[in-house]
């Protein structure tokens, strides 16, 4: 058998990740350490090549949503620095000692609950500035700053820094931007106060991908990577730096090539009628695959270069496009996102057309899509 089923499959660019990771250090600036959210099965694009592919690059620090895929980074990265970003019932506690993983830390309670368990928890402290999730909540530096100390203070947490989220970092209006001012100058407030203290701790945290792109600074000693990391845009069509790749691509073949008639239909609920003669493939991916259905009869495909519409709806495994303009013939590759020839669809376009964001589109291409790694 094949080293990988000829259907659907997604090609993920590593040289195109190394060349992401060379920019982001550079945005970031040299007192900036790199951390790389790799949560979600690394966005899709799949954790074990990518963790391998950024250990090389020098990353050393990773960020994941839970504990699962904290114990499958360990594994692809023996000596990584590891943050969970999201929840870990106190009970496993061990575990995260055990390998060594940082726990996010959102207030003293969860703390206290988490060192019932285990006396040996390191951690990061969650601030709530503004994103309204997760995270310590106070209305002054001062008061959050009291309430870190006394989390310090609590026996067998090693707590190694703080950290918060921008909500709105991403956008160019102006009551955002001092939305996100406001938001970076308390977690630096409340950090400059426990030092005032003779509490120094490693790390203050705060810039993510969108922080990368338009407003880097280099007092956040991690820039937590994620969305630019695999070449896509925090808030599309707002522009990124230049040089950034998408890092995945998604691939199908054509199955099957016919003439349909005026008047005949395509797919199912007969959604799209023909109004003339046309020639339509069938290409061998559908909604099961990831691809979303709300694409049906709106988004194009690339087949010889060249873009084709997608007629009627989108089925589980297949999907039906006009090529009355193209040469097609079973076998074909099409490019659902990618490049062919001088034409690109990215996983941004994709997710304009059905108002999502691209994260979604790339999270969302399923296990059954194997992930074909290339230089």
């Amino acid at each position: 058998m094949k080293q990988y089923l000829k259907r659907a499959w997604a090609e993920i660019s590593l040289s195109g990740l190394q060349s992401n990771i060379s920019l982001i250090k550079k945005l970031a600036g040299a007192s900036t350490n790199i951390m790389a959210v790799v949560k979600a099965d690394a966005y899709g694009h799949g954790e074990g090549e990518i963790c391998h592919c950024l250990e090389k690059s020098g990353v050393k620090y990773f960020a994941v949503s839970n504990l699962d895929e904290a114990l499958q980074v360990r594994g692809f990265c023996p000596s990584g620095e590891i943050l969970i970003l999201g929840y870990t019932p106190p009970e496993y506690a061990e575990q995260l000692a055990e390998n060594n993983i940082i726990q996010g830390v959102i207030s003293r309670e969860y703390a206290l609950e988490l060192v019932k368990n285990h006396k040996n928890v390191r951690c990061h402290i969650k601030i709530d500035t503004g994103m309204g999730r997760i995270g310590l909540k106070y209305d002054t530096p001062q008061e959050c700053a009291e309430e870190i100390k006394n989390i310090i203070s609590i026996d067998g947490l090693s707590v190694e820094g703080i950290y918060t989220h921008f909500a709105v970092a991403d956008s160019d209006e102006a009551n955002n931007i001092k939305y996100t001012d406001n938001q970076e100058k308390f977690i630096l407030d409340t950090y400059d106060i426990l030092e005032s203290q003779n509490i120094y701790l490693e790390h203050v945290h705060f810039m993510n991908s969108a922080a990368l792109c338009y407003r880097t600074n280099p007092r956040s000693t991690l820039a937590r990577a994620g969305i630019i990391m695999y070449g896509l845009c925090p808030n599309y069509p707002l522009a990124i730096p230049n040089g950034f790749k998408p890092v995945m691509s998604l691939k199908a073949v054509v199955s099957h090539v016919k003439t349909v008639k005026k008047g005949d239909c395509i797919s199912y609920g007969r959604t799209f009628v023909a109004d003339h003669e046309m020639k339509i493939a069938t290409v061998t991916i559908g909604y099961a695959d990831g691809y979303s259905r709300l694409l049906s009869s709106k988004a194009d495909v690339l087949l010889h270069g060249k873009r084709c519409r997608i007629t009627g709806r989108i089925c589980m495994d297949q999907l039906m496009i006009d090529v009355t303009d193209n040469n097609a013939k079973e076998g074909d590759i099409v490019t659902l996102i990618g490049t062919d020839g001088n034409e690109t669809i990215t996983a941004d376009e994709l997710a304009s057309l059905y108002n999502t964001i691209g994260y979604e589109v790339v999270c969302g291409i399923s296990k059954r899509v194997p992930r074909v790694y290339i230089e």
